[in-house]
């Protein structure tokens, strides 16, 4: 009852004041270069150029959430017909933008993706512009959920830290559990900073995962098929072996600006 409570707390199970799937408007602007989110808030670092064809953002605090809207995605398009295309392009959030005005600092990439063909220099130029958005499901071209072990982890003092690849969906992962194979005492990760969580008593042996995952007006657990072995190594990610494809259903009003058409 302790987790339910404390999510409930947090308002990770609250439709009221969700509005995640709603369409909003906002200003976005750009990095001149995708590499400029490798040293990113989530902490993806060098593989985060990687992601979704190098079509980053950092997200406002309110929508970086303290971490757990690492990895999120997001549908944006701007609102010049002239200027853009009508369906605009997806990110994926690599990391946490300053309360500068803009909900969304955007990879030159995916600002440029925005535009209609013959006009990608003239929104570069522009260098901010008014959008709408919304959060749509992430697609990793059929990866797993994996994670990986951070360089700071150290075995022979039982503590690990990985960082969360590929989770998937339109979903947050809010908890992480883990336990040694064949054991029921579960221990906690903490968040230590963006997609990357920890633990200092970590048990010995292969290690069995689990999540909890935002999903329908609720949420769920996800257990993976796939264990962390006892010789786990620093530097390795661990496919774990299922795909996160849930969507967390959130009601839209008042916030609600309006359909996407």
């Amino acid at each position: 009852m302790g987790i339910f409570l404390s999510l409930l707390l947090l308002g990770i199970f609250s439709s009221a004041t969700a509005c995640d799937r709603c369409v909003h408007r906002a200003k976005v602007t750009s990095f001149s270069k995708a590499e400029a989110l490798q040293s990113g808030a989530c902490g993806y670092g060098s593989l985060a150029t990687g992601f979704n064809d190098g079509h980053l953002a950092a997200a406002h605090p309110s929508l970086y959430k303290e971490g757990a809207g690492c990895g999120a995605c997001f549908q944006i398009r701007c609102n010049d017909q002239a200027l853009c295309s009508k369906q605009g392009t997806a990110v994926m959030v690599t990391d946490r933008n300053k309360d500068n005005g803009t909900d969304f600092v955007l990879s030159s990439r995916a600002f440029a993706a925005m535009a209609n063909k013959n006009m990608v220099q003239h929104i570069l130029r522009l260098g901010l512009t008014d959008v709408q958005y919304k959060r749509i499901p992430c697609d990793y071209k059929m990866k797993n959920l994996s994670v990986r072990v951070e360089e700071s982890s150290h075995k022979a003092n039982n503590y690990l830290a990985i960082k969360l690849l590929y989770q998937g969906g339109q979903t947050e992962i809010v908890v992480i559990d883990v336990v040694q194979v064949g054991s029921a005492n579960w221990k906690f990760l903490s968040r230590k900073y963006g997609a990357i969580w920890d633990i200092d008593d970590v048990p010995s042996g292969p290690l069995q995962f689990r999540f909890w995952v935002t999903s329908g007006f609720d949420g769920k657990w996800i257990w993976p098929e796939n264990v962390l072995p006892a010789d786990w190594k620093n530097g390795v990610v661990y496919d774990m072996g299922i795909q996160i494809t849930d969507i967390a259903k959130e009601g839209c009003s008042p916030c609600d600006d309006g359909p996407w058409k």
